[in-house]
């Protein structure tokens, strides 16, 4: 019985370590969870290589995201996809619509970056962006970055899944990514939190990211 017991009890502190070890000390239950949390904790910095977009005349992502002094709420989306982005585009729409109906927004801006570039032409972009998003290109703009190893070192590093269903299009996640005006990925909200990651990036400018 009492090796019974103490078996019992070693097995359950060996769990209990398990799951603080890989919850961050209980903190989240989720691989999502973990990613936030990682953010928060180390901000993540936007490597420089080349993007191209319409009405885009920046030619390096880390000097689009770092050099104008705005904090950007970022998503990753392609434009033959007809449900997930469509859900982000309108959520932007959202957005932008709040960002144009208060001046004091001047600091906050929006960036969609297509994760299928062979497809997705500046050309593409812009007939994406401006007959089907209604984008204004003074706050929501449209890249791409045409180097595929790049695309996927951004994916990898931003922690964005994106998995070809081998008919063309992508299985992906979905998520709003808020980068200060330094350049730095440091938070990440869900789809349904668009108004949680629209204030935090308001906040961020309000304290001088600017």
């Amino acid at each position: 019985m009492l090796r019974t017991a103490i078996a019992c009890a070693m097995l359950a502190l060996g769990a209990g370590w398990g799951a603080s070890w890989l919850t961050h000390g209980f903190q989240v239950w989720t691989a999502e969870g973990a990613r936030r949390l990682e953010v928060v904790q180390q901000p993540i910095a936007a490597p420089a290589m080349a993007i191209e977009g319409p009405q885009v005349a920046e030619r390096d992502l880390r000097q689009l995201l770092a050099g104008n002094g705005h904090v950007t709420i970022v998503d990753f989306v392609y434009t033959h996809c007809e449900s997930l982005c469509l859900a982000l585009g309108n959520t932007f729409q959202q957005m932008q619509a709040a960002l144009l109906a208060e001046p004091d927004d001047a600091g906050v801006r929006l960036l969609s970056i297509t994760f299928d570039p062979r497809r997705d032409t500046v050309e593409r972009l812009r007939w994406y962006a401006t007959t089907l998003m209604k984008a204004d290109p003074a706050l929501w703009r449209f890249v791409r970055v045409p180097d595929a190893s790049d695309m996927q070192r951004l994916l990898d590093l931003f922690q964005v899944v994106v998995v070809p269903d081998g008919r063309g299009d992508f299985q992906h996640n979905g998520a709003l990514l808020v980068v200060d005006a330094q350049g730095r990925l440091v938070r990440i909200f869900d789809l349904a939190e668009q108004q949680m990651a629209l204030d935090y990036a308001r906040y961020l400018a309000a304290q001088g990211q600017l």
